[in-house]
């Protein structure tokens, strides 16, 4: 940094260590496990331990875009992933359900990974804002993550 730079880096938040700390421990977990079986049925149930955890909007959304999700694209294993549910492909992050208290944001957030395919163009969307799951937002989604999976 310069001498003129007034700015003072302040390091990670609070918030983004928790993280880091819960994605430390995700992957000691996982380390732990036995077969592969396994360890996709109990990564299933932390992910859905975790959604259970969240408070009601963003947990009703949660359960909403798990169920999108697992159901438009049965070969995502659902897995946590720095604390956040998220769906994976041959062990890559595909897409991931951020709720809004994880950094207290105004909103949850569905994203998408460089492992999903959306590439549109020179620019293209990776994260979308959510404040409700509707039918509408329901199918779009659907879209975006057989898109992300083809």
């Amino acid at each position: 940094m310069s001498d003129t730079d007034n700015s003072t880096y302040e390091g990670f938040t609070a918030e983004e260590r928790a993280a880091m700390k819960e994605h430390a421990r995700e992957l000691r977990t996982a380390a732990r496990r036995g077969s592969r079986a396994d360890k996709a049925a109990q990564a299933e149930r932390d992910v859905l331990a975790k959604i259970a955890e969240m408070g009601d909007a963003d947990r009703t959304m949660a359960e909403r875009v798990h169920a999108v999700v697992t159901a438009t694209a049965p070969a995502l294993a659902p897995k946590l992933w720095y604390g956040m549910p998220a769906y994976a492909l041959d062990g890559k992050v595909v897409c991931f359900f951020q709720s809004a208290a994880k950094f207290t944001s105004r909103y949850a957030t569905l994203g998408f990974n460089d492992a999903a395919r959306l590439d549109e163009g020179a620019m293209w969307a990776t994260a979308f804002a959510l404040t409700e799951v509707t039918p509408e937002v329901e199918a779009r989604i659907a879209a975006l993550v057989a898109r992300a999976v083809s």
